[in-house]
């Protein structure tokens, strides 16, 4: 009888343990998917020194505000706030960030709070950009995109700009306006369940699985309006995107080149990496994949159908088909997607693949190093044609 206490007794710790291991999966792929909500605003400006040819925004030192580069501070009020690449040390607790261009009276005040951003442009003008807008037809209604002219050339050459998760097209202008200088055309995309494009079912991220077909939609549109070649620009979720048309039939003979910044390569690792970020164990990671591959538990977790994480191990095995030129942007310090990931798979690609790093956090690599971001992108780009 005790033998048999003890051996139920440890049959229930296990279904007590799986119960608990399997919700924490269910948290997670919730969480990877969830719909696009409203911006958090973590800051809190501390001062404003208008003392000195430029005015000097005061905020608590964090690893994001300590870091030299371009970066924005978007405010509560809606303002985006330009920052340049110094950091002015103000005490241990506290750092300065010098504004670039002018700010209206009373814009920025103490006490407002605040959110960091590696999107630098907030629209096309800000960049230096004309642009129209225009709306891509997908199967589940149109996409609003940007359509930016080259400053010069013809532009019968276009760059699709892909963001990725969590972002918005906003953040791909870094690469348009390299793209336009070179030139050019460009298409600037929105996508499912992004907050710009169509919603579509309960607003969840597939990402990219479902994704790709409304970016598909957006290449059909540059061909039918005198696109001859395209070349991909994508930003993490947006390079995996890249990575899945490029091997699809319909567009694969017009794609002539990639352009990745942070991609994500391998989900379950990406997702591993985040939840190491959030605190939690690394592996804790993989009790998603079964939230997100089976469907009766994707339609648990509000998903339509079953992302098929394995799909986009071909986007990783792109990495080492040389069949067309990529190049592969990625930060030192990217937390998020591996910079691990890429390094393996440019050591086994051949001469079209090269991957150039930065001393940055993920998608950051521009606001890291602007100028050398433009040129290698700039003398990537002359080498296709």
């Amino acid at each position: 009888m005790k033998a048999g206490r003890v051996a139920g007794a440890v049959i229930a710790g296990g279904v007590v343990v799986s119960a608990v291991l399997g919700g924490l999966g269910y948290v997670i792929a919730r969480r990877v998917t969830a719909p696009v909500g409203p911006r958090r605003f973590d800051l809190v400006v501390r001062g404003v020194d208008v003392s000195g040819e430029r005015a000097v925004v005061i905020l608590a030192r964090t690893a994001q505000t300590a870091t030299p580069g371009l970066f924005n501070l978007i405010l509560e009020n809606g303002t985006w706030v330009k920052f340049s690449e110094k950091v002015l040390d103000v005490s241990a607790e506290l750092v300065g960030r010098e504004v670039v261009g002018e700010l209206a009276p009373g814009e920025l005040t103490v006490g407002i709070r605040a959110s960091w951003s590696g999107m630098y442009f907030q629209m096309p003008a800000d960049a230096g950009l004309d642009a129209v807008d225009v709306e891509v037809p997908t199967e589940f209604g149109p996409a609003p995109a940007w359509l930016i002219e080259p400053t010069t050339g013809v532009g019968d050459i276009w760059a699709i700009h892909i963001h990725g998760l969590g972002s918005t097209r906003a953040g791909t202008l870094r690469g348009a306006q390299v793209a336009a200088e070179a030139g050019l055309t460009s298409l600037v995309v929105t996508y499912r369940n992004d907050g710009e494009g169509p919603t579509v079912g309960s607003g969840r991220s597939t990402l990219g699985a479902t994704e790709t077909d409304d970016v598909e939609a957006a290449i059909r549109y540059a061909v039918d309006r005198g696109a001859s070649r395209v070349v991909l620009f994508g930003w993490s979720m947006g390079g995996a995107i890249a990575l899945q048309l490029a091997t699809r039939p319909g567009v694969r003979d017009r794609v002539v080149g990639l352009v990745l910044e942070s991609p994500v390569l391998d989900w379950v690792e990406t997702i591993k990496a985040n939840c190491a970020q959030a605190g939690l164990p690394k592996g804790a990671g993989g009790l998603a994949v079964p939230w997100l591959n089976w469907r009766a538990l994707a339609h648990t977790v509000g998903l339509a159908a079953p992302v098929g994480l394995s799909q986009f191990d071909t986007a990783r095995r792109r990495l080492s088909e040389p069949q067309r030129p990529l190049l592969v942007l990625h930060g030192r310090d990217d937390i998020s997607a591996p910079v691990e990931l890429a390094e393996r798979s440019s050591t086994q690609a051949g001469a079209a693949t090269r991957l150039q790093q930065f001393e940055a956090d993920h998608t950051m690599t521009w606001n890291s190093d602007e100028r050398r971001w433009r040129a290698i992108v700039a003398g990537w780009l002359s080498s296709l044609s």
